[in-house]
C-alpha cells in the first residue's frame, strides 16, 4: 500500500521535495489561501507547530486558489503574507490544485484515503458553506472531493492518512489527536 512518502511535491521555489524527507513525524497537511474567513487558522497552526515540531510534528502548506479565488498572487507574495501577517515557520509549498483532473497527485490521494468528514454545524461559517455547496451540488456530501480552504488531513509516523478534518472543525480537537500520534 502506498503512504504519503511515496509522493514529492513542489516548494515554494520549484525544487522537488520528496516526502519521504517527512519520515517517522506526524504531518498535517492543509490547503490553504491568504484572503479567506479561515485565514486566522494560520495563527493556530504555528502555535501547534511550535508546540510539537521538536516532537516530531510538522505542518505542510499548500495553499490553493480553488475556492472563491481566495488564494490569489504568486507563491513568493503568499510566503510573504504569512511570514509576515502570521509569523508562520512550517514548510510551505507551490500553489496546487486540490480537485479535478489536474489535482496535485498528493490530494488525490488524500481524498481516496479520506473522504469528507462533515461540517462542524457549531462553527458560524459552516451553515453558510453548506447553503452555498449544496445549491451547487445536492450530493456534495457523498463525495470526497476538497470542499473548502483549510481543509487537514492527520498523517501517522508511518506515513498513513488517520483523520480529515473539515475547517470548521475545532483546532483543539486536531491537537488531541496530533497528542495521541506523537
Amino acid at each position: 500500500m502506498k503512504t504519503v512518502y511515496d509522493f514529492a511535491v513542489k516548494d515554494r521555489k520549484g525544487k522537488e521535495v520528496s516526502l519521504k524527507e517527512y519520515a517517522n513525524e506526524v504531518l498535517l497537511i492543509v490547503n490553504t489561501a491568504t484572503k479567506c474567513g479561515f485565514t486566522p487558522q494560520y495563527e493556530e497552526l504555528e502555535a501547534l507547530y511550535e508546540k510539537y515540531h521538536a516532537r516530531g510534528f510538522e505542518v505542510l502548506d499548500f495553499p490553493c486558489n480553488q475556492f472563491g479565488q481566495q488564494a490569489p498572487g504568486t507563491d513568493a507574495s503568499i510566503h510573504e503574507f504569512c511570514k509576515l501577517t502570521y509569523g508562520t515557520e512550517f514548510p510551505r509549498f507551490k500553489k496546487i490544485k486540490v480537485n479535478g483532473e489536474d489535482a496535485s497527485p498528493l490530494y488525490q490521494y488524500l481524498k481516496k484515503h479520506k473522504g469528507f468528514a462533515g461540517w462542524d454545524m457549531s462553527h458560524e461559517l459552516a451553515p453558510i458553506l453548506h447553503e452555498m455547496l449544496n445549491k451547487q451540488d445536492p450530493d456534495y456530501q457523498k463525495k470526497p472531493d476538497i470542499k473548502w480552504n483549510f481543509t487537514k488531513f492527520l498523517v501517522n509516523k508511518k506515513g498513513v492518512v488517520v483523520a480529515r478534518f473539515e475547517p470548521t472543525e475545532p483546532m483543539a480537537n486536531i491537537e488531541r489527536q496530533i497528542e495521541e500520534l506523537l
